[in-house]
């Protein structure tokens, strides 16, 4: 009954609360355990370059045996809402898929990780943020991690946060145990969004936006962007990207943080200097490294041990009050 009542209420809040024309949805989002909502309630504060149309393409190269499917030029973001099932622990998780901030493995590290919470009776929301160079990437013609002018993935971040806040009542979840999970460069986008709470970037949209953008946990797999030099220890110290440096505090919600030390897209030296600044910050953090298993494998099992990294998920909530025993 709950999941029947999450989904009529949702129905009303799009009808009623949420006026602009519903996003393109691309055919791995068609789900019918979940439902698809425009983030802003009309057009979005800071409009990127259209760099074309919104355009979604399977990837042959596989993960795990199987393709995945890769969304582009996404200009109108949204929420893909994934009630729990069976018991409902109150805690919701969004989730931020990776692609370099070029585009988005929309199924790989998004939907595929909402069946694995949501069976655990966690509320899960996939967010479909603006790319491209919607946050720090990779310039091929200067070499260079490049800072976007507007951050607009961090603006539909921090919306999405408070939203779901504002929401929560509506969507059955404790509005303090609301947590943010992301891979690559959503990786980087959960540091972002976790130590910007205290300046949002952007306009106020609604009352929504009176909603704290803090989450209350954190969950950064294969993240990069984070690390702002060379693979080498500089001086017995990591260079942190500024960004991300600069608005560390005690006020940083726990992490947790996976990476591994073959991983040749995002090195282990992305983790290493966010978890080296937390821990200097007081900020409760844990890190798990291993010597293989590479990147971009999301939630799909294979014989390297870093992909039974939900369990260790599993046990770290409950570590940290989110999930009882």
């Amino acid at each position: 009954m709950r999941a029947v009542s999450l989904v009529l209420a949702l129905a009303v809040l799009i009808a009623s609360g949420c006026k602009s024309a519903e996003p393109k949805i691309t055919k791995p989002e068609k789900r019918q355990d979940s439902l698809v909502m425009p983030l802003w309630p009309g057009g979005v504060p800071d409009a990127l370059p259209a760099a074309g149309p919104e355009t979604v393409s399977e990837v042959t190269e596989p993960v795990a045996g199987r393709p995945w499917h890769d969304v582009q030029n996404v200009t109108k973001p949204a929420m893909m809402i994934f009630p729990a099932k069976g018991k409902n622990t109150g805690v919701a998780v969004l989730v931020f898929p990776g692609g370099g901030y070029e585009g988005l493995a929309i199924d790989l590290e998004g939907t595929e990780v909402c069946d694995w919470l949501t069976a655990k009776g966690i509320t899960c929301v996939v967010l479909k943020y603006r790319v491209p160079h919607s946050g720090p990437h990779w310039d091929g013609k200067c070499r260079c991690q490049v800072m976007p002018k507007i951050p607009a993935a961090l603006q539909d971040a921090q919306r999405a946060v408070s939203l779901m806040r504002d929401q929560a009542a509506r969507w059955h979840v404790d509005p303090h145990k609301i947590g943010v999970l992301g891979f690559s460069a959503g990786g980087h986008l959960v540091a972002a969004v976790s130590t910007h709470s205290a300046e949002r970037q952007y306009r106020p949209a609604d009352a929504a936006d009176e909603e704290s953008s803090r989450p209350d946990f954190a969950v950064g797999l294969y993240p990069g962007h984070l690390f702002w030099g060379k693979d080498s220890w500089v001086e017995n110290t990591l260079l942190l990207n500024p960004d991300i440096r600069d608005h560390i505090s005690a006020e940083t919600p726990p992490t947790f943080l996976l990476q591994n030390e073959d991983d040749r897209v995002d090195t282990v030296f992305d983790s290493l200097s966010y978890f080296a600044a937390l821990r200097r910050a007081g900020v409760r953090a844990e890190l798990h490294s291993y010597a293989t298993g590479g990147h971009a494998f999301g939630l799909r099992r294979t014989s390297e041990a870093a992909t039974e990294w939900p369990d260790l998920v599993e046990r770290w909530l409950v570590s940290i009050g989110m999930v009882a025993r």
